[in-house]
């Protein structure tokens, strides 16, 4: 009883010094454009995030779980980038109480280990976006997946399909992994349909067929979205980078590529050389390989689609990261060679204090408010600001709501709808003319380091140049060059 309550506690304490790591560099407002994107949306009614999502290349579930805590807590970007740490350590906290209880203390503790200090854990957890909630829900998903084939009963159906769809609606490789589970289960079920009790079944049943009612109000958007996230303009794979990524990507976070790699690439070697032994040895390690399984064939259905539409991309991966956690936790345990163990977690455990050091110093750099700042000091009532760099200009958006601005859409991007998260503030133009028609007062332009908007603006001759501002933040590595003109008079 001691030992239980030992373990308990090193297991309490572990969650809670991960904890405060991750909440170390969380306490800033600074924002990128996925950010801004979060930041923006929310601002606007529940029904309105559910249309101007459904143009977006995301499912709306994790707007609306902002949009509550919008409604508690009023915008506040600390607050949201809380939200987003506690899904973190909400996954770290299935290791006592879920993974623990189902595969034993060790299992259990290595999982909140590995989901708490994997380098990309940290970068993740402080994302004002959907990664970790959705980690989060996908890790349930397959716990009760598990739960059901251990013990079919109607509580483990319920709870599989309520975090399937909800998986479903929170991004979509947590979509393809739920639809993959669904598969398996439907042909487990049929497999061993004369070994369960037909009220588990008929319950299954209905339980699947809610699962597409609830999804078809989204369906016609997901149809539309189908090219929109790989001709969306901005994704593409590139060999041989993108192995290297999908085999680094939890291992990286702010670090170089050498390091993680060779890491990343010995752990898979360890992995695999425990898998050969276990089954040479005739051991049931089932657990470990389907969630290894369940996590590669996302990874493969990704890799087939994208020979359609590019849609492969490492930071997906952090959605369905919690079955690479559990497999990697699961195996660990099976070793009798608990240095090899210790050895892993103490560089794995260095990489993230190396991780939380270099994002805390990033974060709170002086650098990183300097843009907001001089904007705060020098914007006018009546300055209309442009850009054509969707990066800067939507972090402008979400900080100044007063100010009439436009995002230059030259290249003809189908992003009306979907950026009208960023209104009323915001407009969309496909001309310098077209943005400037209504100018009253002074043009700022939002540009970046190569002045690429002010060199295509025709009509100089017809200004007056104030002044050129340039800022470059240490937190995502951002350019803001402000040129601010004055319509000539005479």
């Amino acid at each position: 009883m001691k030992k239980i309550q030992k373990s308990n506690l090193l297991h309490i304490i572990l969650i809670i010094i991960g904890a405060v790591l991750i909440l170390i560099p969380a306490f800033h407002s600074d924002i990128w454009f996925d950010e801004s994107y979060s930041v923006s949306i929310v601002e606007h009614s529940f029904a309105e995030i559910w249309k101007i999502g459904g143009n977006d290349v995301h499912p709306i579930l994790y707007y609306w779980m902002l949009k509550v805590i919008n409604i508690i807590f009023g915008s506040n970007i600390i607050i949201y980038r809380i939200f987003s740490a506690i899904g973190i350590i909400a996954l770290s906290i299935l290791g006592i109480t879920h993974i623990k209880k189902d595969f034993g203390k060790e299992t259990g503790f290595l999982f909140s280990f590995f989901s708490l200090f994997l380098p990309t854990m940290l970068s993740y957890a402080l994302e004002i976006r959907m990664y970790s909630w959705t980690a989060f829900f996908v890790s349930l998903m397959a716990i009760y997946l598990y739960r059901f084939i251990k013990e079919k009963n109607i509580k483990n159906t319920i709870l599989f399909g309520i975090f399937s769809i909800i998986s479903c609606y929170m991004h979509y490789y947590a979509l393809v992994c739920a639809g993959l589970m669904n598969l398996f289960l439907i042909i487990y079920i049929i497999k061993e349909r004369k070994n369960i009790d037909k009220n588990i079944i008929k319950t299954f049943v209905i339980v699947e067929i809610a699962q597409v009612i609830l999804y078809i109000p989204w369906l016609f958007y997901f149809i539309g979205q189908l090219t929109r996230v790989g001709g969306g303009f901005w994704i593409t794979i590139e060999f041989p980078h993108i192995i290297i990524s999908l085999l680094n990507f939890q291992f990286k976070a702010s670090m170089q590529e050498t390091i993680p790699t060779i890491i990343a690439i010995a752990l898979w070697i360890y992995l695999i050389y425990i898998i050969v032994k276990n089954i040479k040895n005739k051991e049931d390690i089932k657990p470990g390989i389907g969630a290894m399984i369940f996590y590669l064939a996302v990874i493969v259905v990704a890799a087939i689609a994208s020979i359609i539409s590019p849609i492969l991309y490492e930071r997906y991966l952090f959605t369905i990261t919690g079955l690479l956690i559990f497999a990697i936790s699961y195996f660990l345990s099976k070793e009798n060679k608990k240095y090899v163990n210790i050895v892993i977690c103490i560089v794995i455990l260095v990489m993230s204090l190396i991780n939380v050091y270099k994002t805390t110093k990033e974060n709170y750099d002086s650098s990183n408010i300097a843009p907001i700042k001089y904007l705060q000091e020098n914007l006018k009532k009546d300055d209309i600001l442009i850009y054509k760099d969707i990066g800067n200009g939507g972090v402008v958006a979400t900080f100044f709501k007063d100010n009439q601005q436009y995002f230059l859409n030259l290249d003809h991007w189908t992003i009306e709808e979907a950026y009208k998260a960023y209104a009323p503030q915001m407009g969309i133009a496909y001309s310098i003319d077209e943005a400037i028609s209504k100018a009253t007062g002074r043009i700022i332009l939002v540009d970046t380091s190569d002045l690429s908007l002010y060199n295509k603006f025709e009509n100089k001759d017809e200004f007056d140049e104030i002044e050129i501002k340039e800022f470059n933040t240490k937190y995502r590595n951002y350019t803001y060059k402000f040129v601010t003109l004055q319509k000539r008079t005479t």
